[in-house]
């Protein structure tokens, strides 16, 4: 299954309209569109409108879509070079926005290449233990992602204690997945939230307001380490940045992101 079959995106008569049903294992324990599948299925209609593979994709995050409903994917192509595209994408429901994304498209013929960011020293993902989630949240996009926690705390763990660097990591795989692509890792990169909590030492996240995907290298990984590193927390809003890890070191991606801080009620 590749990341437009998972996400359940379907084309239309269109080639420039695309669709995505919007169901529960696609949404947040919130019960909305998570955002990293709205940018996911930006992407794959952009690259299977084009024929071309993501260089960028930025996402502004605009408003909810809920389970239930169809989020149609408009796109546009200002300009369509020899080598690169530019292109745009409206995600709607109905009259309501939901998303824009301004992406770049391409591949150029240049050999020389180069790798410079260094991934953490963690344990491998049969070392580290799994994420777990309470019963009402099965039927969510987390329920389908296998989770491993290499660096950082579990919720009740979360004392108030701020950590010294801002970072922690996470082993992630979608394991109805067969191969790894740009729009999977638009899923996998919207992970800031998540750091917010775990710089923070307390049971928070937030809401994207964007996220911009920078595709690196596309290598076979069964894992996905997440290297998140939140840069900072001022007037209510939290920044940071996610490198996207291969099992054998290749850097996949970094992913950008910008947040509403928010803080989660405790369990019941």
């Amino acid at each position: 299954m590749d990341a437009v079959a998972w996400l359940g995106l379907e084309p239309t008569e269109d080639p420039m309209r695309w669709r995505l049903p919007v169901t529960p294992g696609i949404s947040t324990m919130g019960n909305f569109l998570f955002g990293g599948c709205a940018l996911g299925a930006a992407i794959g209609a952009m690259q299977g409108a084009t024929g071309r593979p993501i260089v960028w994709a930025t996402a502004q995050y605009l408003s909810y879509a809920r389970p239930g409903s169809v989020l149609d994917i408009d796109l546009t192509v200002p300009q369509a070079g020899r080598q690169t595209t530019q292109a745009r994408a409206v995600g709607h429901v109905g009259d309501t926005e939901i998303l824009t994304v301004n992406a770049a498209l391409g591949s150029r013929p240049l050999e020389l290449s180069g790798q410079w960011a260094e991934r953490p020293d963690v344990p491998p993902p049969d070392e580290c233990p799994p994420r777990g989630y309470r019963a009402e949240h099965a039927d969510t996009l987390m329920a389908r992602l296998d989770q491993r926690l290499a660096v950082g705390r579990e919720m009740d763990q979360l004392d108030g204690t701020p950590t010294e660097d801002g970072r922690c990591a996470l082993w992630v795989r979608m394991p109805e997945l067969l191969e790894m692509s740009g729009a999977a890792l638009a899923i996998l990169g919207d992970y800031v939230p998540f750091g917010i909590g775990q710089a923070l030492g307390q049971r928070a996240g937030g809401n994207s307001l964007d996220n911009t995907l920078r595709l690196e290298r596309l290598v076979p990984t069964e894992w996905v380490l997440l290297d998140i590193r939140v840069h900072a927390v001022a007037h209510g809003y939290g920044h940071g940045l996610v490198h996207l890890w291969a099992e054998d070191g290749t850097l996949l991606a970094t992913a950008s992101q910008s947040t509403i801080v928010r803080f989660w009620e405790d369990p019941k």
